[in-house]
């Protein structure tokens, strides 16, 4: 049976599907309905994935999906879906890896051409609805793929098939394994710092992206085999980005990247996950450098984070678009008199600590940055500078605020709860844990039959979860487990991974599926090892695993996680790009560390030190003098003796001599 002609998204969970409910485009949802309609009426499918702070699917949108003619043509020639890639990451990366086998560049929106059983064999990005740009008008397009359709339509189903037979090998297939060895941190960290733009930090080019997975590879260089070129890599792009205007100045937080190659005009979205791993990188960095800089913008960072993104029950959204009133970057930018009006005398003070950049081509309002220099003596005087800063915060909040996608996505919120239970232990800041105490709970409580769902807006809920959200949920209770010693949060990591096994768990135990075992519309079931602008969801199973079992004792979870690195390895062997996270989770893998600290918790001296000194290498578990109960295992089945206080140090199977002197293991941790 057909769908009814007419758009069906009002009542998607979506904030994005929702902003295209209103379309003369007859959309449907990705769904085993919108694909048998496909079937039935023998036409091919027009699928356009996106996301809410997307600028150029806003673009696309105003151009074509909201104007009659083009979607006159789009209802008559085909059956038309809509995607939102945060909901189905795993829908698109199949059609994203379709579209780079074709030798086209990535990008959303991604605009592919379908057979009716879901077959890729046309696509690209962005098409104007005029010819433009050197590209073809939509309608156009729409029409000569319709043409090739009805008279090629059995060269295309070859083709078609040959292109998902490629993508399936690609994203699904099974390659052997590869011994796990150090050479391979050492050498992808080599050819990433060739990349590196040792003046302006990140790679070199435009456009500039924060890129954690590769900075994460630079850092475990530098903390395992002391490459101090590879630590001061990551810090100057952390300095230079933190100058640039992709961080917003006014309000805390960073922009998705910059188009340009000085970190200066941004696309102004601001995503969860860039801003979860912005936290935990400058808390690293500030922990090696003693820096304030990174202190001030991870509080300036969280700030905003409590402030504009929390959702009822205290989870976090996924986005802010970049514009506002139409606008890219309306809401952030600001002319000189704007800046006069709103601090009076106090604007000359504010210009000697920041500059406003307008650079050739830039249509907008200026944008806030700052010289080295400038951000340098910021942080020097910055009780001096947050006044003035606060002012225009104030003012900016009566601006139209951009677009948010509130929905509460289970993987994002996993790396934000990570980062604040981090954060707040490193900085002494128990609201931060609490907040992600809070993020954690809400998102448990929204489990249906043990099961996390994938995304939440409000009462609605897309289920099943994807393996992304069940690592990134495992790392989160770890990391409150290490922040509270609460023991609930290691035994809720360990129904995480009973539910990933039993739902992504591959028939050979070599590795997990992306997708869950019940999920009935994908029409490949693919890997998730290939990192986007977060870790792969299959490194971060990798950690899960080897952090759960330095916690719990449990070498059964280390040789799962083992298993499932060397397969994964062995598949990386194949790929061109995007195994960072797989390369740092093997890392992991080979020397795991763990400390284990017994002290008082009214008198502690080696608690601080631990907190004081954050290693992404290592899982820290604290327990009360004269505990009986739940006392963790030392490598060898050991249990430290509770009677006094002392800290071990192990690396795999290996432990150091007790130390309880919170100066020698300050060195121990530093060394």
């Amino acid at each position: 049976m057909t769908l009814p002609a007419r758009n069906l998204l009002a009542e998607e969970a979506s904030p994005y599907l929702q902003q295209h409910s209103d379309n003369p485009v007859h959309w449907r949802g990705w769904s085993p309905a919108a694909l048998a309609e496909a079937k039935e009426l023998g036409r091919p499918i027009l699928l356009s994935i996106g996301y809410a702070a997307c600028h150029w699917c806003h673009v696309m949108a105003h151009e074509s999906f909201e104007n009659d003619a083009v979607a006159a043509v789009m209802n008559r020639l085909y059956v038309n879906i809509k995607v939102d890639r945060e909901e189905r990451p795993d829908i698109d990366q199949i059609y994203m890896a379709a579209l780079h086998a074709m030798g086209e560049l990535g990008g959303w929106p991604l605009t592919m051409f379908l057979t009716p059983d879901g077959k890729p064999f046309w696509g690209g990005t962005y098409f104007p609805r005029e010819a433009r740009y050197g590209r073809p008008g939509f309608i156009q397009v729409l029409e000569a793929v319709d043409k090739a359709w009805r008279e090629k339509q059995q060269s295309l189903a070859e083709s078609a098939d040959g292109l998902t037979a490629h993508v399936e090998q690609r994203l699904a297939g099974a390659k052997g394994k590869a011994v796990l060895d150090r050479d391979s941190l050492a050498d992808l960290a080599g050819r990433i710092d060739g990349m590196i733009d040792r003046d302006l930090g990140g790679l070199k080019g435009a456009p500039k992206f924060p890129n954690a997975p590769f900075m994460h590879t630079l850092w475990l260089s530098w903390l395992r085999d002391g490459r101090a070129a590879h630590r001061d890599a990551v810090l100057t792009s952390l300095e230079k980005m933190l100058a640039g205007g992709i961080y917003d100045h006014v309000g805390g937080g960073l922009s998705r990247y910059s188009t340009d190659a000085e970190w200066l005009v941004p696309h102004f979205e601001k995503m969860l996950y860039d801003n979860a791993q912005l936290i935990r990188l400058c808390n690293w960095a500030h922990a090696a450098s003693g820096s304030n800089l990174f202190r001030v913008r991870i509080e300036e960072t969280v700030a905003w984070l409590l402030r504009e993104m929390r959702v009822e029950g205290g989870a976090f959204a996924a986005s802010l678009d970049a514009d506002s009133d139409g606008e890219e970057g309306l809401f952030y930018t600001w002319s000189r008199e704007e800046i006069e009006a709103a601090l009076g005398d106090d604007a000359k003070t504010f210009f000697r600590y920041f500059e406003l950049a307008a650079p050739h081509g830039w249509e907008g309002k200026p944008i806030i940055r700052q010289t080295e220099a400038q951000q340098t003596q910021g942080i020097a005087d910055y009780a001096q500078l947050a006044p003035l800063k606060a002012k225009l915060l104030a003012v900016r909040e009566h601006r139209v605020r951009p677009g948010r996608d509130a929905k509460a996505l289970t993987d994002w919120n996993g790396l934000m709860i990570t980062a604040l239970a981090e954060a707040g232990r490193s900085l002494g800041k128990g609201d931060w844990i609490d907040a992600a105490a809070k993020a954690f709970a809400h998102i448990v409580g929204a489990s249906e039959h043990g099961r996390l769902p994938h995304s939440m807006l409000g009462t609605k809920k897309l289920f099943p979860a994807l393996s992304s959200d069940y690592a990134a949920m495992t790392n989160a209770a770890i990391a409150l487990f290490e922040a509270t010693d609460d023991q609930a949060y290691s035994a809720q990591a360990g129904h995480f991974i009973d539910e990933l096994d039993r739902w992504h768990l591959d028939g050979e135990k070599t590795g997990y599926w992306l997708t869950a075992s019940d999920s009935g519309d994908v029409p490949i079931r693919i890997r998730g090892d290939v990192d986007e602008a977060i870790p792969s969801a299959t490194s971060q199973i990798v950690e899960a695993l080897l952090r759960l079992s330095s916690v719990t004792g449990d070498l059964d979870l280390w040789e799962k996680a083992w298993t499932t690195a060397e397969h994964a390895m062995g598949r990386g062997a194949q790929q061109a790009y995007g195994q960072a996270g797989i390369v740092n989770a093997c890392a992991l893998a080979l020397e795991p560390l763990k400390l284990v600290l017994v002290e008082s918790t009214e008198n502690s001296s080696l608690v601080p030190v631990a907190n004081r000194n954050p290693d992404p290498r290592r899982v820290d578990i604290v327990v009360p003098i004269g505990t009986e109960a739940n006392r963790p295992l030392l490598p060898g089945g050991v249990l430290p003796p509770t009677d006094k206080a002392g800290a071990w140090f192990c690396t795999g199977q290996v432990c150091l001599p007790i130390v309880t002197d919170a100066g020698e293991l300050e060195k121990l941790l530093r060394r």
